[in-house]
């Protein structure tokens, strides 16, 4: 049975190897099965692009976010929020509505994501969304300089949970627009403890899927 295991382990191994090797290195950050740069390597349903050494993320609309960080074993990454520009509380990515994801991506935007909406109308006081003075956008226009010219702007946040779309994070004109996003927010942390990024979580590719099932499968039996 163990020996069954470890075959199972091994063709994981070789099959990523041989059909799918890893990417090299985009400046230095390593690129990590299934994520891809290029049509040799990795899996190309899996696109990340490496521009002038940073590794970035392509929304559906054509907007680049850089890469902070990888964990492949939890099939995560991390992406910088998009810019508030300075003085006018617009995020970047403003004219293009924000963060959108393919729907046929198998990318999504996980629900550790605290999102935090800034010059917003009124129509938002509406919704189920924190706009109280309570919220941590608050915090962000007050301790963050980049929140600044978000000031005695209408601001709500939101815990990007099950129940709401997991592709998008929207803005626009009319309604807010910029904003930004901190991961895992505990209740209670100062802001110099936010971890500010958008994260996206990735389904594994069928084969590695279908692998891994036969190998827990087996583990579980031989445990038994």
């Amino acid at each position: 049975m163990l020996v069954e295991i470890l075959t199972l382990l091994s063709l994981v191994s070789s099959t990523h190897a041989s059909t799918f090797p890893e990417c090299p290195k985009c400046g230095n950050m390593d690129v990590p099965y299934p994520l891809s740069t290029n049509a040799n390597c990795g899996d190309s349903k899996y696109m990340v692009f490496c521009n002038n050494g940073n590794l970035e993320f392509s929304s559906d609309q054509g907007f680049y976010y850089q890469i902070l960080s990888i964990d492949q074993n939890a099939s995560r990454l991390i992406l910088r929020p998009p810019l508030i520009k300075k003085n006018t509380c617009q995020s970047s990515d403003l004219s293009l509505g924000g963060l959108r994801i393919n729907e046929s991506s198998p990318f999504n935007i996980s629900s550790r994501n605290t999102v935090m909406l800034f010059n917003c109308s009124d129509t938002i006081l509406l919704s189920p969304l924190n706009c109280s003075s309570t919220s941590p956008c608050r915090l962000f226009e007050d301790k963050v300089k980049e929140g600044k010219g978000c000031r005695n702007t209408l601001c709500c946040s939101y815990l990007k949970d099950s129940s709401m779309t997991s592709r998008r994070i929207r803005v626009r004109i009319g309604g807010c627009s910029a904003y930004t996003s901190v991961v895992d927010l505990k209740s209670g942390d100062s802001v110099d403890a936010w971890h500010f990024g958008i994260e996206l979580q990735w389904l594994l590719p069928t084969e590695t899927q279908n692998i891994s099932w036969r190998g827990k499968h087996l583990f579980q039996k031989n445990k038994n």
